[in-house]
């Protein structure tokens, strides 16, 4: 017998218990059916999950997902500080307000439907200063990172039999990224001017250095003496460093993040000189006791040297862009570019970097139309199809 429905009565009235013996062979009712109809349906339900090997026991759905969690973030430890920083954030600002209470098993795609729209309007519930309220509108990358944690979490639970579909995977409504806005290249000029504005020498060479090399700031602050090769005129990158809370991390770079790049003749004495009286393992930039921190404020050295030089507003980042537009401008193909900027693939650095080469195409066609013009019968193949060559 697939199980057995009795009715009991309550202070509400009659109600049916479906009897029936899960896949271990172990016994488990489940109480609480209003009408025999519903009874017979969950059991009828059950028998089939059963047979096709699809039976989730209701009591393993009942953990909550502020229960698994924590296990799911653990396995995130391993990626670098500044990764890992931004999913336990979204975790526990995001995630935990709205879901931790609910078990997995009662996750709806619907209600996660209705929490992207929430997310994305800054209605989401939000733990912020010790209270939870609502959060501000959410940027689509901040928005997906959220769903993604929950998303995650849920996968933990149907590999370990909880539930039996994940609802947070298939959603209709996440937002896209929007396309990048038009970048700031700056010109050797203006490269030159924005160094001659700041007046640190360590400050000073810095931007010249993320202007001509495309270094990320983390790998910037973290070269040491040794890393620099000056008769080659080389920069090994090797150890990124990030602040992460006030505090410096020195971390991996990924393989194809760990690379050897050219710096231009011109940065010898400036770089020579900031290694004076170090040794091989002493970091090359800093404040004279520390790393280098990233300037932000309205009021930092970098944002004072933009307005001294009559430049507009952009970020220490952007420079990267610069050394991206420079180098292409100077010849570099794609392969040199995703070289020299630590890129996975070539086909990153085009997607990012595509603007760059729009002149490539102008050139192609121009070296293409010398090359046939040139060619002794392309006017008579022409005049004899009844075209004019121009």
């Amino acid at each position: 017998m697939a199980g057995t429905i009795t009715p009991y009565d309550t202070a509400a009235g009659k109600r049916y218990r479906v009897r029936y013996r899960k896949p271990d062979k172990t016994q488990t009712d489940k109480r609480g059916f209003r009408t025999k109809r519903d009874a017979e349906l969950f059991l009828a339900s059950v028998t089939v999950s059963k047979a096709t090997g699809q039976y989730v026991d209701p009591t393993a759905g009942r953990v909550t997902v502020a229960h698994l969690g924590p296990a799911w973030l653990a396995k995130k430890e391993g990626l670098k500080p500044s990764s890992f920083r931004p999913l336990d954030l979204a975790w526990r600002v995001y995630v935990l307000p709205k879901w931790g209470r609910v078990p997995v098993a009662d996750v709806k795609a619907s209600d996660v439907e209705a929490w992207i729209t929430q997310l994305g309007a800054g209605k989401a519930p939000a733990e912020r200063l010790g209270g939870r309220k609502n959060g501000k509108p959410l940027s689509a990358s901040s928005v997906l990172r959220a769903v993604g944690i929950l998303a995650g979490i849920l996968d933990d639970a149907k590999r370990d039999g909880r539930i039996h579909s994940n609802p947070a995977r298939g959603t209709e409504n996440l937002p896209k990224k929007t396309g990048k806005a038009h970048r700031r290249y700056l010109t050797d000029a203006e490269v030159m001017r924005l160094a001659g504005a700041i007046a640190d020498p360590t400050r000073s060479t810095l931007v010249v250095l993320l202007a001509y090399t495309g270094l990320r700031w983390s790998e910037a602050i973290g070269l040491r003496v040794r890393d620099l090769n000056m008769l080659r005129r080389r920069l090994h990158v090797r150890r990124p460093v990030v602040e992460i809370d006030g505090l410096f991390h020195e971390g991996e770079p990924k393989s194809w993040e760990r690379r050897t790049v050219a710096f231009p003749a011109f940065l010898d004495h400036a770089l020579a000189a900031l290694c004076i009286g170090k040794g091989p393992d002493d970091t090359v930039f800093t404040d004279g006791a520390n790393y280098l921190r990233q300037p932000h404020t309205s009021k930092s050295w970098f944002l004072t040297g933009l307005r001294a030089a009559g430049i507009e507003r952009l970020t220490p980042h952007d420079l990267r862009h610069t050394a991206a537009s420079l180098a292409v401008s100077a010849g570099a193909n794609v392969k040199v570019l995703q070289r020299m900027l630590g890129h996975k693939s070539a086909a990153m650095t085009l997607d990012t970097y595509a603007d760059l080469f729009d002149d490539d195409l102008d050139n192609v066609a121009a070296l293409l139309d010398a090359r046939a013009t040139s060619a002794a019968d392309v006017g008579k193949v022409w005049a004899d199809l009844g075209f004019r060559a121009s």
